[in-house]
């Protein structure tokens, strides 16, 4: 199967970060090409960019859905 690369976008409350990023990086051990951490807003949501290369896009997709109850994400697939 090919691998894909994948840009996340992440909004999450700061206090949260860490806990949400270690379970998302558990689920994708070995294959972070690049992350960005940008600073809390005035709402206390933190941007956290995200560059992975995975081999079932959908999957991860659907996994990462489940696991952020408070945040926003996006995902763009950069290659296919």
């Amino acid at each position: 199967m090919s691998m894909q690369i994948v840009e996340i976008n992440l909004s999450l409350p700061y206090e949260s970060r860490g806990k949400i990023l270690k379970s998302i990086l558990e689920r994708v051990r070995g294959k972070v090409r690049d992350v960005h951490f940008f600073p809390p807003n005035a709402k206390g949501l933190s941007e956290v960019r995200l560059e992975l290369l995975v081999s079932d896009a959908q999957r991860l997709i659907k996994e990462l859905k489940g696991t952020i109850k408070n945040g926003k994400i996006s995902v763009k697939v950069l290659s296919a």
